[in-house]
């Protein structure tokens, strides 16, 4: 199977009928509402996944007919934030930008490496379905450390196996409706964990400390894991893909941006996190993550990451996979996936049957 290009002999998605949902039996329809032509699901895995896999999402937009005759496509931003797995389906050309770095076009299926500034994605249509990898799922999914891939964009079988990513989008493609969605990527991963890594003790409690407002200094984060610094710093990297410092950096300045962006355009700057010197400080930040000032972030189109930030929260208890908490994130624990909602219509593939959003 040739996963280099998108949409590569698929028929085009049906746009009559365009909506999104959960597996999740208590959140409201309203927090899946999107403009016209766009749709946004998101699902929770199984409770034997839930502390590898953060969640289950699908995205799902048409193609104005003004972007379709100049090419120029649907503009998108998304923050930092852990490794995922990205499998388009009926997709139009996709590029995707990391720093200074573009991805034109992305393969079918693709590993996104942990990062550590914000992604500009620019598409062309269809949809795309995915699911975060937390760090203890870095550790049972892969041997390579992950700041191998930091920053980084590679084809999903470079990292997971051809077989594995062959089968993955053979399944999603030829899945009856969205409600398969999450019991099939549930299937398929429980299968290829490997074994509970010997650092699993570690790593969770960094992912704690990095889910919850405190020091950001890595020697107290070191003192709290009770390990030596440089010990830390191997564990970082090995499994987050960052080094401590800036994985904690990360945190913090994610906590205060969404703090901000929730109390709307005014960007209220006494918003941020205490541990901040002054709002200089968080600006710079905002330099290192965003590559630009919260204003202007905020300012920019971006219907699926405010959308996104709405769904994750509602039904994965976070709204970013950066700062996913397994103390509090739920997972599904009934035998069919919880309750289906949003069922009209549903299209994954023009060459198999198909998926919603």
């Amino acid at each position: 199977m040739n996963h280099n290009e998108n949409g590569a002999g698929a028929g085009r998605v049906r746009t009559d009928e365009v909506t999104g949902g959960t597996n999740a039996p208590d959140v409201e329809d309203a927090v899946f509402a999107m403009p016209y032509g766009m749709a946004i699901r998101y699902d929770r895995p199984a409770a034997a996944l839930a502390d590898c896999i953060t969640g289950y999402h699908v995205y799902r937009s048409t193609v104005a007919s003004g972007d379709r005759l100049s090419g120029e496509g649907q503009v998108d931003w998304f923050l930092p934030g852990t490794a995922n797995v990205r499998i388009a389906i009926d997709a139009g050309p996709i590029a995707v930008t990391i720093g200074r770095r573009t991805y034109d076009p992305l393969p079918t299926a693709s590993l996104f490496g942990p990062t550590s500034q914000a992604l500009k994605a620019v598409t062309h249509g269809g949809i795309m379905i995915g699911f975060g990898i937390s760090a203890l799922g870095w550790a049972r999914l892969s041997k390579r450390p992950a700041g191998d891939f930091r920053n980084r964009i590679v084809p999903l079988e470079d990292v997971l196996g051809r077989s594995f990513t062959d089968r993955l989008v053979v399944a999603l493609q030829g899945a009856a409706d969205d409600a398969q969605v999450a019991p099939i990527l549930d299937a398929l991963l429980l299968a290829r964990l490997g074994p509970v890594h010997v650092d699993a003790p570690q790593i969770r409690s960094l992912m704690e400390i990095l889910a919850t407002d405190g020091p950001a200094d890595m020697a107290s984060a070191a003192d709290r894991l009770d390990i030596p610094t440089h010990a830390l710093r191997r564990l970082s990297v090995r499994h987050f893909g960052f080094p401590p410092k800036m994985l904690l950096m990360r945190a913090r300045f994610l906590r205060s941006l969404l703090r901000v962006m929730a109390g709307g355009e005014k960007a209220d700057y006494a918003l941020i996190d205490g541990s901040y010197f002054d709002a200089s400080h968080f600006l710079r930040d905002s330099g290192t993550f965003l590559g630009m000032t919260p204003r202007r972030f905020m300012a920019l189109t971006k219907p699926f990451l405010e959308a996104s930030l709405r769904a994750r929260n509602a039904v994965l208890g976070s709204p970013t996979q950066a700062l996913h908490d397994l103390a509090t994130a739920p997972a599904r624990t009934d035998a069919h996936g919880g309750e289906r909602k949003a069922t009209s219509q549903r299209v994954i593939s023009g060459d198999a049957a198909g998926i919603s959003c």
